[in-house]
C-alpha cells in the first residue's frame, strides 16, 4: 500500500542529512542507481516488499547489488529502513527523494511525446523555447515515441498539457461529425 507521506518524510530526512554532510550529489546518483535497479528487476521489488523474507536476507541482497556503488550515507539509510521494517517503501522513498532533489535544485521535468524520434537540434530548440516562455532555468527533457499520435506532438510541462497531435485533431473531427455540426451549418 503506497504511503506518500511516509516516503516524503524519509526522503526529506535523507536530503537534509546529505546536505549537512555535503554529499547531496553523491546520494542523488545513488538514488538514480537504486531506482534503475528496481525498474530493471521486478524480482528485486517483490523481494524487498515481501513480508516472508527476513530483513537480514534483504540486507545481503541489497549489499550485493550496491557494494562499492553507493555512498556510506545511502547504505546506512537502507540498513535503517530494514531495521525499522520500512523497506517495503524503499522504491517509493527513492522516487520521493529524486522529486525533492529536483525541486530543491529547481529542475523542471518536461515530457515530449512524438510519433517519430526527434533530432537533438529540435530537442534543444524546444527546451530553449520553454525556458524563454516559462522563465525556467533548468529543464530535464524526457522524450517518448508513440506511433498512435500519427504525427505532431504532446508536450507536458508541469501540470500543463499541449496536444498538437494529428490523433487529437482526428478525435475532434469525429466528435463534430457525431454531433452533426456540419449538417446544421449547411441548412
Amino acid at each position: 500500500m503506497p504511503n506518500p507521506r511516509l516516503a516524503g518524510r524519509y526522503a526529506k530526512s535523507l536530503i537534509d542529512l546529505a546536505l549537512e554532510k555535503g554529499q547531496l550529489e553523491e546520494v542523488y546518483h545513488d538514488m538514480l542507481f537504486l531506482q534503475q535497479a528496481f525498474r530493471s528487476s521486478k524480482e528485486l521489488v517483490v523481494m524487498i516488499k515481501s513480508p516472508v523474507i527476513k530483513a537480514d536476507k534483504k540486507d545481503k541482497v541489497l549489499d550485493a547489488i550496491t557494494a562499492g556503488k553507493t555512498s556510506v550515507i545511502t547504505s546506512t539509510f537502507t540498513k535503517l529502513l530494514l531495521r525499522k521494517g520500512r523497506e517495503f517503501f524503499l522504491p517509493e522513498i527513492i522516487t520521493a527523494f529524486i522529486d525533492q532533489y529536483k525541486e530543491y535544485k529547481g529542475i523542471h521535468t518536461v515530457k515530449l511525446t512524438t510519433a517519430i524520434p526527434v533530432s537533438e537540434e529540435l530537442k534543444k530548440s524546444i527546451v530553449d523555447k520553454i525556458k524563454a516562455d516559462k522563465h525556467l532555468k533548468d529543464i530535464e527533457l524526457l522524450t517518448a515515441v508513440d506511433e498512435s499520435l500519427i504525427g505532431g506532438f504532446v508536450l507536458e510541462v508541469g501540470d500543463e498539457l499541449v496536444d498538437g497531435s494529428i490523433a487529437f485533431d482526428l478525435k475532434n473531427i469525429k466528435k463534430q461529425f457525431q454531433n452533426n455540426d456540419f449538417i446544421y451549418k449547411i441548412r
